[in-house]
């Protein structure tokens, strides 16, 4: 993969306000990893069933003041959710307005780990952006990065999509959703992944099946010209011949995945 250099391209965005002496603490009983003393994470709201409310990048602007980085659609879904089970805790959960930026290359601003490649999200700067929606969304293909309504719905486990290792920690306290991630964690087997698929022919619409032998293992679930995210069961080979709707894929070797990134 390329890297880019101060590449810019607006990130679209759903913020909401956690501030209040418990939100630190109210937080770290609800999402999947715990809020940083500084700096951001990733993280999951999740259900007790271990489906994704929500992925989420979680700032840590000050001492009871949380910033909570969402998908569009789910800025009032989390702010709901939070309210709703938030009985005693003293804190607001309010939306915020704002605009994100994603410089890539890196700088100053709030890590962002999802396009395989050093970067950060600026709010309300005056950047002009140099990449459409288009470049950004191969970038996020080519990073196997999951993206809600698309790669997470209420069929996908985090583990299937690579968020156990980049949005769940495994030593924090209790939170909705826990024990069956914890129970998938510790068998340490999922049957299917997410995988980059290199697709010749037309772009294939999201659901089309992934065919081996004969048989469905698999469905996309994004594409791009050349490239398709795809659900791939494990025990397909690497160097398998697919068939994607009639279209020649096989598998990207050493494709980069969300579980080869560091964790923050």
């Amino acid at each position: 993969m390329a890297t880019l250099t101060s590449a810019t391209a607006l990130r679209p965005r759903s913020y909401v306000r956690v501030q209040g002496p418990d939100a630190v603490d109210y937080l770290n009983r609800m999402l999947s990893n715990d809020v940083p003393a500084e700096g951001s994470v990733d993280a999951l709201l999740l259900t007790p069933k271990a489906r994704v409310i929500a992925p989420l990048l979680v700032w840590r602007r000050g001492d009871e003041d949380v910033l909570l980085l969402t998908e569009p659609e789910l800025g009032e879904v989390v702010r709901s959710q939070l309210l709703r089970m938030r009985f005693a805790a003293k804190c607001e959960i309010e939306p915020e307005e704002h605009v994100s930026t994603v410089i890539l290359g890196g700088g100053e601003g709030i890590p962002n780990r999802d396009y395989g490649q050093p970067a950060v999200e600026v709010l309300d700067a005056s950047a002009e952006p140099t990449l459409d929606d288009g470049a950004l969304e191969r970038l996020r293909i080519e990073a196997a990065t999951p993206r809600y309504g698309r790669e997470i719905d209420d069929r996908v486990l985090p583990a299937e999509a690579g968020l156990d290792e980049r949005a769940i920690s495994f030593s924090k306290g209790c939170y909705p959703g826990q024990e069956p991630v914890a129970r998938q964690h510790f068998r340490g087997k999922v049957n299917r992944r997410l995988r980059v698929l290199e697709i010749e022919g037309d772009v294939p619409e999201p659901e089309t099946p992934v065919v081996h032998d004969g048989k469905d293992v698999g469905r996309v679930t994004s594409a791009v010209p050349g490239l398709a995210l795809a659900y791939v069961r494990v025990a397909v080979p690497e160097d398998a011949a697919l068939d994607v709707g009639g279209r020649a894929a096989r598998l990207r070797s050493g494709a980069a995945t969300l579980t080869d990134s560091p964790r923050p």
